[in-house]
């Protein structure tokens, strides 16, 4: 069977392993089909460029929110200083990391400096 390249957006193209399409069930001879029509399914334009080129291109270590590339943020602490923090800033313990009086916290708070033994936080 010979088949075009044009045949798989022509309305007559049969989708079938057995047949090329409704006219030409044995394909046509040459290059061109005199019996070509548009599908009127190919015909139709997306507009978004995904559904012509697929998922959006990200590099590694970002993602989509929204229309918006993000990039993750660039981890300057190993694992076990991140557990660090966890453990031991006042932020996640309420308590000072050095005399464990507790620090109150307030709104929209950026230093968690303690008032008791003068612990100074220099994380921001």
């Amino acid at each position: 069977m010979a088949k075009l390249d044009c045949c798989n957006h022509c309305e007559f193209y049969a989708h079938s392993p057995y047949m090329v399409c409704a006219v030409h069930p044995g394909g046509v001879e040459g290059n061109h089909c005199q019996d070509f029509r548009l599908a009127p399914s190919a015909a139709k334009m997306p507009d978004a460029p995904l559904a012509w080129y697929g998922d959006e291109w990200q590099p590694e270590r970002a993602s989509y929110y929204g229309e918006e590339l993000i990039l993750e943020p660039v981890q300057w602490l190993s694992l076990e200083q991140r557990l660090e923090v966890l453990d031991s800033h006042p932020l996640f313990t309420g308590r000072c990391p050095n005399c464990e009086m507790p620090i109150q916290a307030t709104a929209g708070q950026v230093h968690w400096d303690c008032g008791h033994c003068g612990w100074l936080d220099d994380s921001v």
